[in-house]
């Protein structure tokens, strides 16, 4: 079967598609990474929920420059009641795993390349808000000669985007949200034209708290040896109205 790529105005009413309706959707911006720099670098951040105090340490690491920048609250040995547990989140310990990494005791970071791949694009997406979820959507295009014969790993990871000096932080950051991992096949490939496409959308529920103008999505590919072979992270601008 031929599938037609999905123009941005598609990908919108698409993601708009996934929630109930409400005469908001028209009126936000729409957030894709089309014509943003490709990040060469993940580079990650992981806070344990006990350490109130990292948050605020004047000595944490900035990313460095084209990386793409995640930071993880991992939950704590104190549960609920620690300091920073309301923007915990077991993905963080999920991710870790796939790290191969311990849980912090306080703060810890990694950096992992982009190793790049020539003729893939990576895309991401997202729509408006809607009772409380919004949808969001990740797309790999690959030629036919580049198709994978090992299954592929996404991730696609909706961030809330907090400015230098909230709650008392030296740096920006893109604090994890809410992660979705879908595992990719050749037998789950569209041909399109003459690229195979691999595509997920999905609605992605907004933890309490969280801001929907401060949030966007980022996602990255790893192949079956894990490496990072593509990234990708929206921005927002306001929808042409014709």
């Amino acid at each position: 079967m031929t599938t037609p790529p999905l123009s941005n105005r598609a990908w919108t009413w698409v993601l708009a598609a996934l929630l109930p309706v409400s005469p908001l959707a028209h009126s936000q911006s729409v957030c894709s990474s089309d014509a943003q720099a490709t990040p060469k670098v993940l580079f990650e951040r992981f806070i344990n929920a006990d350490c109130e105090a990292c948050w605020r340490n004047p000595a944490t690491t900035v990313a460095p420059h084209g990386a793409l920048a995640l930071d993880w609250i991992v939950p704590g040995r104190q549960g609920d009641e620690a300091a920073l547990a309301g923007a915990a989140s077991r993905d963080a310990l999920m991710r870790l795993n796939a790290l191969q990494r311990d849980r912090p005791e306080a703060l810890g970071t990694e950096e992992t390349k982009v190793q790049g791949w020539p003729g893939a694009v990576l895309r991401v997406a997202h729509g408006p808000a809607l009772g409380g979820y919004v949808g969001a959507a990740i797309e790999l295009s690959l030629p036919p000669h580049q198709a994978p014969d090992t299954p592929l790993r996404a991730w696609l990871v909706l961030v809330e985007t907090l400015p230098v000096g909230f709650e008392g932080s030296p740096v920006p950051r893109n604090l994890v949200r809410n992660v979705f991992q879908p595992a990719w096949n050749m037998r789950d490939a569209l041909l399109n034209s003459e690229q195979f496409s691999f595509k997920e959308i999905r609605s992605m529920n907004i933890p309490d708290g969280a801001k929907f103008e401060r949030l966007r999505v980022v996602g990255w590919v790893q192949d079956a040896a894990g490496r990072v072979t593509l990234a990708a992270e929206s921005a927002c601008r306001d929808e042409d109205p014709h």
